[in-house]
């Protein structure tokens, strides 16, 4: 799914990106940023242990905090972009620094980023086609929505995290490509290896978790979600990406309160 919306998205972009209108982007990325609240809403009311789940989340943020998981993911897109960049041309896009936010990061602001790459008169990019690939994929890749979706699949099944990411990344790879070009295209092989990778291993894990704990697990997932849905609408900057060890720490607390009790 994920793929195939970053494949008719980046099509539709080379072909006609120039024509897209601002305003349709930001209300589009708007009505989604609404519609992750909605779903991050309804997971995070299916816990049955509220002073569990904040338990959870907090010595999930500690823990993150101590990592530097966020700073981490962006230092990660800062190399890989500086190291490509520095191949493809001598006038790098500093998009990288942000990349670990997306998708958090609305459509209007990736449009503002990508008219760094440069147009030739007759109409043809000056950009390398290694730089479109490199951005899409750090842009959607690295990010706390992909490690959600991805866990919540993997787990559950359920793929409306995923399916609000796909719709996010089809939007983004059509504002990307009308500048970047078809090398935006081949960020869809990272995102099928990145992705299912994450998915399946999620899924292996499966047989060690039980229903109690993955119950905890998708609510404190849908209080991260909650979190990216208001970075989306940007009411607030959160640091959803130093939370993530909470999906580990719910199933852990479960494991012991339930042994206790």
């Amino acid at each position: 799914m994920n793929v195939g919306t970053v494949l008719a998205g980046g099509a539709l972009g080379t072909l006609v990106g120039g024509r897209f209108p601002s305003n349709l982007r930001t209300t589009l990325t708007q009505a989604i940023g609404v519609t992750t609240i909605v779903i991050g809403l309804r997971s995070a009311l299916g816990g049955d242990n509220i002073l569990l789940m904040l338990a959870s989340v907090v010595l999930g943020a500690i823990i993150g905090e101590a990592l530097r998981i966020e700073a981490g993911l962006e230092r990660f897109g800062e190399l890989v972009e500086q190291r490509l960049a520095r191949r493809a041309v001598s006038e790098p896009m500093d998009v990288a620094s942000e990349a670990s936010a997306w998708p958090d990061t609305p459509a209007a602001s990736i449009e503002a980023r990508s008219r760094a790459g440069k147009k030739l008169p007759d109409g043809g990019s000056s950009v390398p086609v290694a730089r479109g690939f490199v951005t899409a994929s750090l842009i959607f890749c690295v990010g706390p929505m992909t490690i959600l979706g991805s866990f919540e699949d993997g787990l559950t099944g359920a793929y409306q995290t995923l399916a609000l990411k796909a719709t996010l990344d089809g939007i983004t790879a059509a504002v990307l490509a009308s500048t970047l070009g078809w090398g935006v295209l081949l960020s869809t092989a990272t995102i099928l290896i990145y992705q299912g990778t994450l998915t399946l291993g999620a899924g292996a894990l499966r047989s060690l978790l039980t229903e109690p704990m993955i119950a905890q697990m998708t609510a404190v997932g849908g209080l991260l979600i909650l979190g990216i849905g208001i970075n989306i609408l940007e009411l607030a900057r959160l640091r959803v990406g130093n939370m993530l060890p909470a999906l580990a720490v719910a199933p852990a607390l479960t494991a012991l309160t339930r042994t206790g009790s």
